[in-house]
């Protein structure tokens, strides 16, 4: 690559631009408009590419509206119920509490479909809980929660599964269902490191829930409990899109916390919508500046170019997945997960469609990686969020992460190997790719 081209002189700016502290979207748009410049062509295109973008794609509405029902399940009482129930029924093991944690993990992951609103609604909570009398240390809660809340966007709804499905036209129905194993299959290693810790490390023993207090905690937590058959319900039944099924999740969480509840004011409703504004305008500009620069990526035929290198390398299709793992797990390390679904990605799905690979496998396979990256040192924006609710050094977590973040690791060797660990429940609804 000629280093005084424009795409070269165009990466160098959006890469020092991100390093001097200007958010990676508004930097993506500044060094593509550079590469507009610096081409000859016309630099209203990355206007147009924007506003394009933006308005005629419908799924992308479904981003605020997870996130806003996120926030509106954060702020009633739907969490504290639902947590009430998770510890009947786990809490009575050793380690219980720890797997309290997990389980917690696997049902917020039918609501907010962000690992991040999954940690921050329940990690406080879970920190103190898990804390409190000493029964655990403060680094292992949190790093517990870090792992535990990537599982939410793997398992349906996820928001990173909607910019997937953005980028490459896949179903996201079926990318839905698709997550459904595999999110089981990475709680599961989770609950399996646990069990072997708690054994080890003599875990303590909670209070049982006496059986005949079961069924209330149960009725008490069965509107909350029903979000996820709402949602999927409506998708997989015809009823309803993805997106509309998203503007359900939200009204429902209101009503929920509003009316049968009675646990949301004005104001927390007013701080809600604000909180998911401010997010939501974060993600867009994100996704604005990807689809600029994905533009100049098209303009330069970096993704054709890249399929005839690896179509020289006579790769097959496992051989290609390996190399895609290794480099978006590299990748996570140090890269935001939204932007290499908008950047990084796109790149590669063309070899992908070249080889034959599946793309709602290939999806789910990303994703799953780039949840990894969000557990993984030294970016683990998870880890630096854990770090600020538990306030423990950043060191302490990682130690107490590392073995979860081994066991998920096999748990995407799995999935990556044996497709049918995600085709499964797809291809059962009628899924022909």
């Amino acid at each position: 690559m000629n280093l005084a081209s424009p795409f070269s002189i165009s990466v160098v700016a959006i890469t020092a631009l991100a390093f001097l502290g200007l958010p990676i979207g508004h930097s993506m748009i500044a060094g593509s408009i550079l590469y507009l410049l610096l081409a000859g062509l016309d630099m209203g295109t990355a206007a147009e590419q924007f506003l394009n973008g933006m308005y005629s794609n419908y799924i992308i509405l479904a981003v605020p509206l997870f996130i806003l029902a996120a926030e509106l399940m954060n702020i009633g009482s739907m969490t504290e119920r639902l947590l009430r129930f998770c510890d009947a029924i786990v809490g009575r093991f050793r380690g219980g509490l720890a797997h309290v944690n997990i389980v917690q993990s696997i049902i917020f992951a039918g609501m907010s479909g962000s690992a991040i609103a999954d940690a921050a609604g329940t990690g406080k909570m879970m920190q103190m809980m898990m804390t409190k009398d000493g029964k655990y240390t403060p680094s292992y809660a949190a790093a517990l929660t870090a792992v535990t809340a990537v599982i939410g966007p793997i398992i349906p709804p996820s928001i990173p599964m909607v910019i997937y499905a953005l980028v490459s036209d896949a179903s996201i129905g079926y990318l839905f269902l698709g997550g459904m194993i595999p999110g089981l299959l990475m709680a599961a290693s989770q609950m399996a490191i646990v069990a072997y810790q708690a054994k080890r490390h003599s875990f303590p023993v909670e209070a049982p829930t006496p059986l005949r207090e079961l069924p209330g905690i149960t009725w008490r937590a069965f509107p909350s409990l029903m979000m996820p058959v709402v949602l999927l319900g409506g998708i997989y039944s015809g009823i309803t899109t993805p997106t509309e099924a998203a503007a359900v999740a939200a009204a429902y969480a209101l009503i929920i916390s509003v009316i049968l509840y009675r646990s949301v004011s004005f104001a927390d409703f007013y701080r809600s919508v604000l909180a998911s504004a401010r997010t939501t305008a974060s993600i867009g500009m994100l996704i604005a500046g990807a689809l600029v620069f994905n533009y100049v990526v098209t303009v330069e035929n970096i993704p054709e170019s890249l399929k005839v290198i690896l179509t020289a390398w006579d790769l097959s299709p496992i051989g290609f997945l390996i190399l895609v793992n290794i480099l978006l797990l590299l990748l996570g390390c140090v890269l935001e997960g939204t932007t290499i679904l908008l950047v990084i990605v796109p790149v590669l799905i063309p070899t992908a469609h070249a080889l034959g690979i599946d793309m709602v496998h290939f999806g789910v396979m990303v994703v799953v990686n780039i949840m990894l990256g969000l557990v993984t040192p030294p970016y683990g924006l998870l880890l630096f969020i854990m770090t600020r609710i538990a306030e423990v050094p950043l060191r302490d977590i990682v130690r107490d992460v590392l073995p979860f973040l081994y066991a998920m690791i096999g748990s995407l060797a799995l999935i990556t190997f044996f497709p049918s660990l995600v085709l499964w429940l797809p291809r059962l609804l009628g899924y022909q790719g």
